[in-house]
């Protein structure tokens, strides 16, 4: 029996990933390609490899078994396609960067654009996840890099390095029943309707320990799937919303309330693996990440 290593290199990523939309973005796909080139591995296994749920797609008993043995495949396939990437000058080449979105826009993109005009040879590859999605992705050396932000569970297998401090803050809708005549403490923040991450991000993970830390229940009012979606929430006088300094713009129509007890700041950091080294591309893009101001 003879199967496209093209299908298995699809099933690899939707297993990575468990979600379609997220294993386009790496293959450069759609959903309906790599749907069917996962039913027609199911057709040429003989069973069936992935439940479709709500939640994404969750390997069968017989796609996790399968699953264990393409890892190693793949991963020593993209081995040998590093290795040849190495050999290449910042002429060529590919960086595939996992990045977090408050990572992405405290940091990264100036330093992206930089290296676009820089080296416009070398492809960039980049995706959006939270920051355990990125540290998984790197994990599953689909990526070269992930720039995330803390707090970050790290396998002894990868290594990261702070590069910037990230503050956050708390806005509303200008017109918003909260008062900034003093300082909040973290207690009368909790009070309002609260507007933040979900949990599953480090974000939310982070939050809750802080207000725990202070002895004041965590519980938002909202959970946005996505940061952007924060401040757009915020100005619609749903809630306070939490976001970094960074997020900001002048034509925001929100405020900045004062707090009393600031919510420590954390850190943006390169995540990378410690037995796999990187390709020329990648190691200048590291380096012009790290040596941001």
């Amino acid at each position: 029996m003879y199967i496209s290593y093209e299908y298995y290199r699809i099933f690899y990523q939707v297993a990575a990933c468990g979600n379609l939309t997220r294993a386009a973005e790496v293959l450069q796909s759609n959903q309906p390609n790599l749907t069917r080139a996962i039913k027609n591995l199911e057709a040429e296994i003989g069973c069936p490899l992935f439940l479709r749920t709500n939640r994404g797609m969750v390997l069968t008993p017989e796609g996790e078994a399968l699953y264990r043995h393409v890892r190693v495949a793949c991963a020593e396939i993209e081995a040998g396609e590093a290795a040849l990437a190495r050999s290449r000058d910042l002429e060529h080449g590919s960086v595939f960067l996992a990045a977090s979105e408050g990572a992405l826009r405290c940091l990264l993109l100036p330093v992206l654009k930089q290296f676009q005009t820089r080296y416009p040879g070398v492809h960039l590859r980049i995706s959006n996840f939270s920051t355990p999605q990125a540290v998984a992705a790197l994990r599953e050396t689909t990526a070269d890099l992930a720039v995330v932000t803390t707090p970050i569970d790290l396998p002894a297998s990868l290594v990261q390095q702070s590069v910037k401090a990230m503050q956050e803050v708390a806005v509303c809708a200008r017109d918003f029943p909260a008062s900034d005549a003093k300082p909040l403490t973290l207690a009368e923040l909790a009070a309002y309707p609260l507007i933040t991450l979900g949990a599953g991000t480090a974000s939310h993970v982070y939050y809750a320990s802080v207000f725990s830390g202070r002895g004041v229940p965590f519980r938002p009012a909202i959970e946005a799937a996505t940061a952007d979606q924060i401040i757009p929430m915020a100005e619609a006088g749903l809630g306070v919303g939490i976001v970094p300094q960074d997020f900001l713009r002048p034509s925001d129509a929100v405020r900045v309330l004062p707090l009393a007890d600031p919510i420590p700041p954390r850190s943006v950091c390169i995540v990378k693996r410690k037995d796999r080294p990187l390709s020329a591309a990648a190691r200048e893009l590291e380096r012009m990440i790290a040596s941001t101001d």
